[in-house]
C-alpha cells in the first residue's frame, strides 16, 4: 500500500473501474499548477494503471496553451498504456479552442460525465 500525496490540482472519483476527474482550478494558466496537474493525470495510468478515465471540465473557464499541450501529452500516454479517455463539460469557449486547434478530433468528447460513463 502505497500513501499517494495528496492531489492538489485534481479530484479523483472511482466508479467501478472508471477514474472519474475534475479539475479544482477554473483557469488552468499557472505553469506550477499545469505541471502539478500534468504528474496527478500521468500518475493516474502509470502508477495507478487506470485503463478507463472521464476528464470532466465542468469547473474549467479558461485553458492556456500550455494546458492543452499536457492534455495531449496525457492523451498519447494513455493510448499507449492501452487506456480510454473522454473529456466531458466542456464550456462552450473552451470547446471553441479544441475546434479552432483541431483537438476535437484527437480526443473523444461527450456533452455530460453520464454520457462518458455509458461508452466507457
Amino acid at each position: 500500500f502505497i500513501l499517494m500525496a495528496t492531489p492538489r490540482r485534481l479530484q479523483v472519483n472511482e466508479s467501478a473501474s472508471i477514474s472519474v476527474v475534475r479539475f479544482k482550478d477554473q483557469k488552468i494558466i499557472d505553469p506550477v499548477a499545469i505541471q502539478e496537474l500534468g504528474q496527478e493525470l500521468f500518475d493516474l495510468i502509470e502508477k495507478d494503471d487506470r485503463k478507463k478515465i472521464v476528464l470532466n471540465f465542468y469547473n474549467v473557464e479558461f485553458l492556456s496553451s500550455a494546458a492543452l499541450g499536457k492534455l495531449i501529452t496525457f492523451e498519447k500516454k494513455a493510448k499507449r498504456t492501452g487506456a480510454q479517455m473522454i473529456l466531458t463539460n466542456i464550456s462552450p469557449e473552451i470547446y471553441q479552442v479544441f475546434a479552432i486547434t483541431n483537438l476535437e478530433k484527437l480526443f473523444k468528447i461527450k456533452d455530460s460525465e453520464a454520457d462518458a460513463l455509458a461508452v466507457l
